[in-house]
């Protein structure tokens, strides 16, 4: 890989959504607005600080697939990317210059939500912010790598958010946001043990339950952050230069 051209992709993907306010809003804005929207609609502290660290990570991740795969996908279609890749650039220079790009706009997301929620919603948290924060921005960049995967096997932007059923929605069901992982049956566990939003879910809930660093905290902090990788590596296996 190659770190110039990397960053040079990463600088076209920021140029063009600058020119796209609208995309941009909904990446940095929508989380903190549904953060808001979950405040009033629990009507309770307790219940709001049980709920609200989880979605810090499922928001980003759910956002963040939908944002990347239909954008890499347009590129796709329209050819940018089959003439970006007559060019000397590798596979990889293009999805980690995706994923240096996204990556810097799940660090807004992300901190634009956690900082409504502290400021204005009375988020409890007992552990570190920061690391609150890089298990999020984990989350979103897992969502990304994801939706750079996925993008590979469509050839609609339709067909693109119809992946969402397979790779997004089973793993929010089953990342303990609905019920305990623990009081699952064994089939459902098992299938929540091998789901990496799963992992984040559960860093988040040792981070804002408690400020001891364990090695379970850091067990998942590896799981999520090897699965994102995977993924871009994977994407880069599967990269195709047009969609037939």
């Amino acid at each position: 890989m190659n770190p110039a051209l990397a960053l040079a992709t990463a600088r076209r993907i920021l140029t063009q959504l600058r020119h796209d306010p609208r995309t941009v809003v909904m990446l940095v804005v929508v989380p903190s607005l549904l953060m808001v929207l979950l405040r009033y609609v629990l009507a309770s502290p307790r219940l709001f600080n049980a709920t609200a660290p989880a979605l810090l990570g499922v928001f980003p991740f759910l956002i963040m697939f939908l944002v990347t795969s239909i954008t890499t996908l347009r590129e796709r279609t329209s050819a940018t990317l089959e003439r970006l890749m007559t060019m000397p650039i590798g596979r990889l220079d293009l999805l980690f210059g995706y994923a240096l790009a996204f990556g810097g706009l799940a660090v807004l997301q992300v901190g634009a939500a956690t900082g409504v929620s502290l400021a204005w919603l009375d988020l409890d948290i007992r552990g570190s912010v920061w690391l609150l924060l890089l298990i999020a921005v984990l989350d979103a960049l897992l969502g990304m790598a994801l939706g750079l995967f996925v993008s590979a096997f469509a050839r609609t932007e339709f067909q693109a958010i119809q992946f969402m059923p397979v790779f997004v929605l089973p793993q929010i069901l089953l990342c303990g946001l609905f019920a305990a992982r623990e009081s699952m049956g064994w089939v459902l566990r098992w299938l929540s043990n091998v789901l990496p939003l799963s992992y984040a879910v559960e860093a988040l809930g040792r981070v804002t339950g408690s400020s001891t660093v364990d090695l379970a905290l850091v067990r998942d902090l590896l799981v999520v952050a090897g699965c994102a990788l995977l993924a871009l590596v994977l994407g880069a296996a599967t990269l195709r230069r047009r969609t037939p």
